[in-house]
């Protein structure tokens, strides 16, 4: 009998900020993203100039949990769901270990898009969310292999996720995302009249 199994699988790490400690107060932190978004005259020149919708710290802020106790407090939360991701992949790390790299605010308003890319030389990458209208929700992540699929036939519409070309996931606010940093994938276009509002982050190996 034919036997059918699955080589080389990507992970998707999805569950509740909530599920490790310190417990984050989503209105603080919103309330925090927007104020630290008003003072940051480097961050919004550099939107601006490099043409950005909306605006992110990416480029201009370096310190937030020193400037933000509320994200100090965030990036142990981050910590521990790094760890049981990284259990999940069952890396061996040997005598280093996974830490922060960055993290940055992202404003995006109605219109506003974040085209494909990935994060080079991170290990893993992630997103957790803080305001989320309706209309704003889903990220979008390609399959790794897409590259190579050459004269591959287009895949059923009701496929499976494991053999999807593109795979569409919806967080919640107060969702936290992981993957490897390696993977290909964007924000598709912001449909809510309302700004949306994420924290995301690199971890690195060292």
């Amino acid at each position: 009998m034919a036997e059918i199994s699955s080589l080389f699988v990507t992970r998707l790490y999805h569950a509740k900020l909530s599920e490790h400690e310190p417990v984050i107060d989503p209105q603080e932190l919103e309330d925090s993203c927007v104020a630290i978004a008003e003072d940051d005259d480097a961050g919004l020149e550099w939107c601006e100039q490099n043409g950005y919708p909306g605006y992110t710290s990416y480029a201009s802020l370096t310190d937030l949990p020193w400037r933000s106790p509320i994200f100090a407090d965030l990036v142990k939360a981050l910590d521990a769901h790094v760890a049981a991701f990284v259990e999940d992949l069952e890396f061996d790390l040997g005598d280093k270990k996974l830490v922060l790299e960055d993290i940055w605010i992202n404003i995006l308003p109605e219109g506003g898009i974040h085209t494909s890319h990935i994060h080079p030389h991170s290990v893993i990458s992630g997103t957790t969310y803080v305001y989320m209208p309706e209309g704003s929700k889903a990220i979008k992540y390609e399959d790794p292999r897409h590259i190579m699929m050459m004269a591959s036939p287009i895949r059923k519409k009701d496929c499976r996720d494991e053999l999807k070309t593109f795979v569409y996931r919806a967080p919640e606010v107060g969702d936290v995302l992981l993957w490897e940093s390696w993977l290909r994938h964007e924000v598709p276009m912001n449909m809510a009249e309302d700004d949306r509002i994420s924290v995301s982050f690199n971890y690195k190996w060292e």
